[in-house]
C-alpha cells in the first residue's frame, strides 16, 4: 500500500494509532522520496534485504515489488498487525514482530530503514558489529546524529565514528525535510549510505571498536595516559606512540580512525608476543 499525505490520516483514524513517542514513530508520507530510498538500496536477486521499523509500510511498499525476499522488522505489534492485513501473502515480505536489538542479523546482505533517534548510535554500532554478510546500508536519521557518527576527528567523533570508517564511507545522499513526516519531527532527517569494504579484516575493525571505546571514556586525558591505562604498562605505552609516530599529548578526538586501528594491531602483536 502506498503511503501518502492523501491517505495518512485516514489510514492512522481507521486503526485508531497514535504515533508513539517512545518507539521514535514518524511516519513518511512522501511516496517519491521513500521510492528515492529504496533505489538507492540497489536490491540485486541474490540479496536478503533487512527492513528495520517498517511502520506504516512507506519503504515496505516499494520493497515487494523486488525479487529478493525482505524481513520486515518493527518493535510495535501494531505496526506488525497492520502490515499483515497488507502484504500477508507477499512472498518477498516477511513480518517480525519483535526489537531489531535482540535478532540475529548475521544472514543479510542489505539493509534499510528509519532509525529511531533516540537510538541512533545504538543501532548503527549494532548492525556494524553484527551484520556479518551485509555489503549495505541505507538509513535514514535525523542530521545531527549523522554529524556525530559521519564524524572523522573533532568533537562529535566517537568510538562509533571509528568502526563507521574502518567499515566503510558513510555517504550523505539527501535531505529530507520534517514536513515529510507525520507528525513531523523537529529537525530534518539525512538519508545516508555504508558501503561496507570486503577486503578488511572485520575482526580487526571491531577490536579496534572496542578499544576505541575505551580510551573516549575519558575524552580529556592525553592518549599517552589512556593507552597507558588500557595496556596497564606506561612504557609500553610510550613505545607504541613512538613507533607509530602518534604524538603522546593528543587527545583521543585527534587521531583517525586508521590510527586506532594501528595501535590495536600493535597491541595485539605485542600480546601475542608475549604469549609466544
Amino acid at each position: 500500500m502506498l503511503i501518502n499525505r492523501t491517505n495518512i490520516f485516514e489510514i492512522t483514524k481507521k486503526l485508531n494509532l497514535k504515533p508513539e513517542k517512545d518507539y521514535g514513530q514518524n511516519f513518511l508520507i512522501e511516496s517519491e522520496i521513500a521510492s528515492r530510498i529504496v533505489d538507492k538500496l540497489e536490491i540485486k536477486e541474490n540479496d536478503y534485504i533487512l527492513e528495520i521499523g517498517p511502520g506504516l509500510g512507506s519503504l515496505t511498499h516499494f520493497i515487494s515489488f523486488k525479487d529478493s525476499p525482505c524481513d520486515a522488522v518493527d518493535i510495535d505489534f501494531r505496526m506488525i498487525k497492520f502490515l499483515d492485513e497488507v502484504y500477508g501473502d507477499s512472498p518477498i515480505i516477511k513480518l517480525i514482530n519483535n526489537d531489531i536489538r535482540k535478532i540475529d542479523i548475521s544472514k543479510y546482505s542489505k539493509i534499510i530503514g528509519n532509525l529511531p533517534y533516540n537510538i541512533t548510535t545504538e543501532l548503527i554500532t549494532f548492525l556494524l558489529l553484527n551484520g556479518k554478510l551485509c555489503q549495505k546500508l541505507v538509513l535514514m536519521c535525523q542530521a545531527e546524529a549523522f554529524a556525530r557518527f559521519s564524524a572523522f576527528t573533532g568533537g562529535d567523533y566517537g568510538a562509533v565514528s571509528v568502526l563507521v570508517h574502518l567499515l566503510g564511507e558513510p555517504k550523505k545522499l539527501f535531505v529530507v525535510k520534517a514536513g515529510s513526516f507525520y507528525p513531523a519531527p523537529k529537525c530534518d532527517s539525512i538519508v545516508f549510505e555504508i558501503q561496507l569494504n570486503g577486503k578488511i579484516d572485520r575482526d580487526d575493525c571491531y577490536g579496534t571498536y572496542f578499544l576505541a571505546k575505551q580510551l573516549f571514556l575519558n575524552r580529556r586525558k592525553t592518549i599517552l595516559n589512556n593507552l597507558s591505562s588500557f595496556v596497564k604498562d606506561k612504557s609500553l605505552a610510550v613505545k607504541i606512540c613512538g613507533d607509530l609516530g602518534i604524538q603522546s599529548t593528543f587527545r583521543p578526538e585527534q587521531l583517525t580512525p586508521f590510527q586506532y586501528l594501528t595501535i590495536y594491531k600493535t597491541i595485539k602483536l605485542n600480546d601475542t608476543i608475549k604469549k609466544d
